[in-house]
């Protein structure tokens, strides 16, 4: 059974959707879900693995199904937290568990620091965090390369950009922008123009996400549970390294390893498929505390 509600908000309507009962069959908090740039779809497949949970999904402001009235178009992940934080409160089931992946747990370690009574675990999987990174300047350059690949040529051309900064290992060095940008070819990507401009991932509109650095003060004093989290063939690549960084920063520890890369939660449908049912299993004995 699943539930879709609009919730108007300053700015926005927030779609979500809930699936299962409502107080929760089990008694345990909601299991809220979040991604960023991806929308509440690209969880079917891990939802799918929790048949027993009561499961909360949604799109962020501007993205999929939850239009935007305030008039902007960047995505910020501490606007996107009082976006969840309302969510929350309209659920009305107290604080939930909550799983946020690349930009989601970005938006969740800020709705940990603003409202730290929301969540009661939070495993942030991947949070693309350039400024805990050590060769964050680097990183911030890589970043703008891709926007100046995509501004170029459109969203092909912004991807293949993307891909190679993403699957890159180690430090950008001067051997990484060296490289020629690389031809969307090499991906099986057409090198046509699409004249997209405005892409959530390629453009300057998420920079507000990978330049977020969480308020590590506020998190220490939140009573809620933090988990960061890596995938086990995400390695020296650039969000395994910004998990390790973020998992040293904020909590003195090394990030807790889960299932495939960074989509791993993804099927076969995605076109990137991970091992949703493994890391399904994964997330239930980290959230159970076995971490």
């Amino acid at each position: 059974m699943t539930d879709t509600h609009t919730l108007e908000t300053d700015g926005a309507d927030l779609v979500y959707d809930v699936h299962g009962p409502l107080p929760t069959a089990d008694g345990r908090p909601p299991l809220f879900l979040i991604g960023q740039p991806m929308d509440a779809g690209g969880f079917t497949a891990l939802v799918s693995y929790l048949p027993d949970r009561t499961v909360v999904t949604y799109d962020p402001r501007g993205l999929g199904r939850s239009r935007r009235t305030d008039g902007r178009t960047d995505h910020d992940p501490t606007v996107q937290a009082a976006d969840v934080h309302a969510i929350i409160e309209a659920l009305g089931a107290g604080p939930v568990e909550m799983f946020g992946s690349s930009g989601g747990a970005v938006t969740a370690l800020a709705l940990v620091a603003a409202f730290p009574n929301d969540v009661t675990t939070l495993v942030a999987h991947e949070p693309p965090l350039i400024p805990v990174l050590p060769d964050a300047e680097a990183a911030e350059r890589a970043r703008a390369a891709v926007r100046d690949a995509y501004e170029a040529g459109g969203r092909n051309a912004g991807m293949a950009a993307f891909i190679a900064m993403t699957s890159w290992r180690g430090e950008f060095t001067d051997d990484y922008f060296a490289k020629p940008v690389p031809d969307p070819g090499q991906f099986g990507m057409p090198s046509e123009d699409d004249g997209s401009r405005d892409d959530p991932l390629l453009s300057e509109r998420s920079w507000a996400v990978s330049s977020y650095r969480p308020d590590r003060d506020a998190l220490a004093a939140a009573p809620t549970r933090i988990v960061i989290a890596v995938g086990e063939e995400s390695g020296d690549i650039f969000t395994g390294r910004t998990s390790v960084a973020a998992a040293a920063e904020l909590l003195g520890r090394q990030p807790t390893v889960f299932p495939s890369h960074h989509g791993g939660f993804l099927d076969a449908e995605s076109g990137y498929p991970g091992q949703p049912e493994a890391f399904a299993r994964r997330l239930r004995a980290v959230l159970d505390g076995q971490d």
